[in-house]
């Protein structure tokens, strides 16, 4: 069997099968398919005009394969620790990558020795941005009793370049947190093609560089983020190597 034939079988069972878990009618699958992405109808849903059941089950396939991304990346890093900016944005990438509707802003909360305690959803926007409450932070990595924290969100548009609220959001963190000796450990942004560490690219401070302020900060991506002029160094993206080198604390 030929590779055409072959992509041709693999579309129509995806097609098949999408339009059995969420009601989309064949035809309109069909027609989507021959003019656009398929993956469109996953990641960007309302193209389609949608009913709300139909746009539902959407949500709902979408989150499944949130879901089995993590526990496929549990499965495979089984002490769940996070010990480089390459684990931290291959994990990250479960639960973010694919998202195009939506900015996500989510934290995790490690114990002293970098395993995963307790990793939440602090925030959700739109697909331009989504406030951050710095308090909302604070509370939860108090209660879980953390002495390091992990940052890392989305960006709809595919871009890896970190937007000026990015950074003073990060800048914001370490203010907050160092009094209480706790890490700021990294922010990783996730885009199309991989993902960006600040602690890669050197914008993570090792130390307070402000005043603390918990006043809410509402990171921006696409127009905000083209208009940032990104400091003179290359853009990492995640080469798939897992590297153990142990952050500095």
């Amino acid at each position: 069997m030929g590779q055409d034939s072959l992509d041709k079988r693999m579309v129509k069972e995806y097609i098949q099968s999408l339009h059995q878990l969420t009601g989309i009618p064949l035809d309109k699958l069909e027609n989507y398919g021959n003019t656009n992405n398929l993956m469109n109808a996953l990641e960007h849903p309302h193209s389609l005009e949608l009913t709300s059941t139909q746009l539902q089950k959407v949500e709902q396939l979408n989150e499944f394969l949130i879901s089995h991304r993590v526990l496929q990346w549990e499965v495979e890093n089984t002490q769940q620790k996070i010990t480089s900016p390459e684990l931290a944005g291959s994990y990250f990438s479960a639960f973010l990558q694919g998202l195009r509707d939506r900015e996500r802003f989510m934290v995790a909360f490690l114990d002293n020795g970098n395993h995963v305690i307790e990793t939440r959803i602090i925030s959700e926007g739109g697909l331009t941005e989504a406030p951050v409450y710095p308090r909302n932070i604070l509370k939860a990595a108090l209660n879980c009793d953390c002495t390091s924290i992990i940052m890392a969100h989305n960006h709809p548009g595919g871009s890896l370049k970190p937007s000026r609220e990015d950074i003073e959001m990060t800048k914001r963190m370490v203010a907050i947190f160092e009094p209480l000796h706790i890490s700021i450990l990294d922010h990783i942004i996730i885009g199309n093609a991989g993902f960006t560490s600040l602690t890669q690219t050197g914008q993570l401070p090792k130390a307070a560089e402000e005043a603390i302020s918990y006043e809410a900060i509402t990171l921006k991506s696409l127009e905000e983020v083209e208009r940032y002029i990104p400091a003179p160094y290359p853009e990492p993206v995640w080469d798939g190597v897992i590297r153990e080198e142990e952050w500095e604390r």
